[in-house]
């Protein structure tokens, strides 16, 4: 085993995964903020700010806290559980010099050897309804990413298209471009909401999607708000 490489455990597969980390003293693990739900007293957390102030400031406009927790067993091993923020199942990956894009909210953990960093992805980023920019997982060692919902893995070779809103991650040996499908026209609404917005992905390579979307399901949601008669009241009614 490598010195990147952390023995782990993924609980509670598919619906609400947990990833359970077995660090080795003086072994480090990076952790979305607010994700460490249990932990040895031996382990300590520090948070630092990847980057730099300028990078900081562009996962601030994704919606994606620029800040990392370090969580380092001391003076022995230690157990590490992580709780990513949305339902659904997580992946591990290692990479060997290798990269992966992940889309702004899938990033749950990772070990020493790999750099996580925002990717500036121009115009292309406007359209997924997303934000500016990509997170991009780099080097060597563990890399723990979630879904909300299930998580399936599409091995592309040629051309694939997905629905902007599915995309979890995939590796940068695919090249993509976004497109408008379905007659629709570009236009504010579009850029903003991502509807009808679909990534066609080129080339040879791994792509992850998840099968729901978390905005749909904050749409239905707010219909059972206290502050407006929602879908309940609008039953009760018809009663």
């Amino acid at each position: 085993m490598s010195q990147y490489e952390i023995k782990h455990e993924i609980l509670g597969r598919p619906d609400y995964a947990m990833i359970k980390l077995s660090l080795e003293e003086n072994q480090m693990a990076n952790v979305e903020p607010s994700a460490m739900a249990a932990m040895d007293s031996n382990i300590r957390m520090k948070t630092k700010a990847k980057g730099g102030i300028i990078k900081g400031i562009k996962r601030k406009l994704t919606g994606e806290s620029f800040f990392m927790n370090e969580f380092t067993a001391k003076k022995g091993p230690g157990e590490l559980f992580i709780s990513p923020a949305l339902p659904g199942d997580t992946e591990h990956i290692y990479l060997e010099d290798s990269n992966i894009i992940l889309q702004g909210s899938a990033f749950v953990a990772s070990s020493e050897g790999v750099t996580i960093d925002s990717k500036f992805q121009g115009l292309k980023g406007l359209f997924n309804g997303e934000g500016f920019f990509l997170i991009q997982a780099k080097g060597i060692g563990d890399l723990f990413f979630n879904t909300y919902g299930s998580m399936i893995e599409i091995p592309v070779d040629g051309n694939y298209v997905v629905d902007n809103g599915y995309i979890v991650a995939f590796e940068d040996t695919l090249q993509y471009h976004t497109e408008v499908v379905g007659g629709l026209k570009f236009g504010v609404t579009t850029l903003m909401s991502g509807e009808g917005i679909v990534c066609r992905f080129e080339g040879h390579g791994r792509l992850w999607i998840q099968s729901r979307q978390l905005g749909p399901f904050v749409g239905w949601a707010s219909t059972f708000g206290t502050g407006k008669k929602g879908l309940v009241g609008s039953v009760l009614d018809n009663v």
